[in-house]
């Protein structure tokens, strides 16, 4: 018999009606459920995710979003993306995770109940032509007169230094006009995610979180754009789509061991605070920071007592999703509850 584990792709408020949710049983997901809020998911045969290659990452990238994005077509608008491949191997576990993110997960869904993510990628329309025109400027023209100078011959390091000389005057022009594009579209958005550009054709490569209601406003803008632009650039919007660039969902399972490392670490007692676990960090690191000493380990010693604290701040987040209490518990069996973070991927 094959274990089954359960796909987690995203989380959605449960005032949507009783028939959109049944809608959901001829789309191979369905929704489990914690008090107004539901996890939409999927059951899949067990896999470990480390023993996927590139391909099939790829493929389940492209599952992950396009079954995301059935959902919002089918309603779903309000809608947090989980972060991709969240796996879990049984109902009881999901419950967990919205549990302990409620508080998180019902404030995210208040953010973005009018909001959508559109994405943008902007490249030019002729390559060919923006090169020429660069080959066109007088330092260039002057470089590449210099280099001929020397009987007329160029050598490979020639080659590569005319080529970087060209690259960097690309990167400035690609980068002014980006800088136009975003200025005009920057007034429509709420916030702007930059993501890495593919190619050097690529001028931009960016998400826009905006009100649902200015869509339409932001279309416009873009076929203003290219009209200035005079069909230079190749303007390719993706969207409305869910926030990903913006409200990701992630869960984070803490080690029990690396807890008690550092407790240990800051000399912490079995019942403390984030103010004593702060104070105690202070203390230590004003022994260890690398500005202060000047003896070879310190950097080490402050690095070590750096992640001790961001390891016991992580855990006690934790502790106020589980169970609310103001003082965190280090006994061992306590830390053993409490190692569920659900936190917005940044």
């Amino acid at each position: 018999m094959s274990i089954k584990e359960i796909y987690i792709y995203g989380v959605v408020p449960n005032f949507y009606g009783t028939t959109q949710f049944q809608s959901l049983e001829n789309s191979g997901v369905y929704a489990i459920t914690f008090q107004n809020i539901s996890a939409i998911v999927s059951d899949r045969e067990s896999t470990h995710l480390d023993y996927y290659n590139r391909e099939s990452l790829g493929y389940l990238l492209v599952h992950h979003q396009k079954t995301i994005e059935e959902l919002q077509s089918k309603g779903f608008l309000m809608i947090i993306p989980m972060r991709l491949g969240t796996i879990v191997n049984s109902k009881e576990e999901v419950n967990k995770i919205l549990s302990n993110g409620y508080g998180l997960i019902i404030e995210t869904l208040k953010k973005i109940e009018y909001l959508t993510e559109i994405d943008l990628v902007v490249t030019w329309a002729n390559f060919t032509e923006v090169l020429q025109g660069i080959a066109e400027l007088e330092d260039v023209k002057e470089l590449k007169n210099d280099i001929m100078k020397d009987n007329g011959l160029i050598t490979k390091v020639d080659q590569v230094k005319m080529g970087l000389f060209v690259k960097e005057k690309l990167d400035k022009k690609n980068k002014a006009t980006e800088l136009k594009i975003l200025d005009a579209l920057s007034p429509l958005g709420l916030d702007i995610t930059m993501n890495e550009v593919m190619n050097d054709e690529m001028v931009t490569n960016s998400a826009f979180l905006i009100n649902r209601n200015k869509q339409e406003k932001f279309e416009q803008a873009i076929d203003q754009l290219d009209e200035e632009y005079n069909n230079t650039l190749n303007f390719k919007l993706i969207g409305p789509l869910p926030c990903y660039s913006f409200y990701t969902l992630e869960v984070q399972e803490l080690n029990p061991e690396k807890v008690e490392q550092a407790k240990e670490e800051l000399k912490l007692g079995v019942e403390t605070s984030e103010s004593e676990i702060k104070k105690a960090y202070l203390g230590k690191a004003k022994l260890f920071h690398p500005d202060a000493q000047l003896k070879n380990d310190d950097e080490e010693n402050f690095n070590r007592i750096n992640k001790a604290y961001h390891t016991l701040i992580d855990y006690s987040v934790a502790v106020r999703q589980s169970s609310k209490e103001d003082l965190i518990s280090l006994a061992k069996e306590k830390v053993l509850d409490n190692l569920i973070l659900v936190k917005i991927k940044e």
